[in-house]
């Protein structure tokens, strides 16, 4: 990593800054098209509001496509944009790294002491 950053690493971790968005890509990738209830089931931790958020953060920088049907009751569906498939070895690289590194914790303090958070 020989070149200056010139704010590229503060932009790119503005766009995945947070507990929540990088899990709702991961399912995201994993599904290709999911609907709001199914990301809600998929990370029951997370609050209506702060899907929501995340998701429109995610549409803003056009990593996430929102399609709207006009149906009652109302059906959204969120995928990944051709320009967000662009961070698809960035995530693969910190899941196999986050795999890791529990391996890791668990050698160092045993399976009871490490919580996933």
């Amino acid at each position: 990593m020989t070149e200056e950053c010139n704010g590229s690493v503060e932009t790119a971790l503005d766009i995945l800054v947070g507990k929540w968005k990088p899990v709702i890509l991961f399912h995201i990738f994993q599904h290709e098209t999911l609907r709001f209830s199914e990301l809600q089931r998929l990370v029951p931790e997370i609050t209506k509001k702060m899907l929501t958020s995340q998701l429109r953060e995610l549409e803003y920088h056009d990593i996430v496509h929102r399609k709207v049907y006009a149906q009652i009751p109302p059906k959204v569906e969120y995928s990944i944009t051709e320009y967000g498939k662009g961070i698809t070895p960035m995530l693969e690289s910190l899941n196999k790294w986050g795999n890791l590194h529990l391996a890791h914790l668990r050698e160092l303090y045993g399976e009871e002491a490490v919580k996933h958070k």
